[in-house]
């Protein structure tokens, strides 16, 4: 038994090492709910990486003020009957337009991306 433990706790402990590395764990990025790249980018005003309390007020604010603006248009877009709010039909019927928009786009992408590969096998008719 004590000969199987040993074998087990480096097994463990190799596990663990390899999570780390697999998460991209560093003391940098320990704060896993921190503001992302693009957000630094866009309110880290002084430039020192953090967002200091008014950059992460500024950015709540535009966060809020994105939604609102969203759930404004939904509504305009799909209260059907006019009170206020999204019945269960309504939001069946955003859904599948947000479904149908995403499928349209991948659609595109794919096209472009077979455009591209075509027109590189005219150039290039040797491969």
């Amino acid at each position: 038994m004590k000969n199987l433990l040993f074998p087990k706790l480096i097994s463990m402990l190799a596990c663990f090492a390899l999570a780390f590395v697999v998460t991209g764990y560093s003391e940098e990025s320990s704060d896993p709910k921190g503001p992302s790249k693009e957000a630094l980018k866009k309110y880290d005003a002084d430039g020192d990486g953090k967002l200091s309390e008014e950059e992460a007020a500024k950015r709540k604010a535009d966060i809020q003020a994105k939604a609102a603006q969203t759930k404004k248009e939904n509504l305009e877009k799909y209260d059907s009957d006019g009170d206020g709010k999204l019945s269960p039909e309504e939001r069946e019927k955003r859904k599948a337009d947000e479904e149908a928009e995403k499928a349209a786009k991948k659609a595109e992408r794919e096209a472009k991306k077979a455009e591209k590969a075509e027109q590189k096998a005219k150039a290039d008719p040797a491969k």
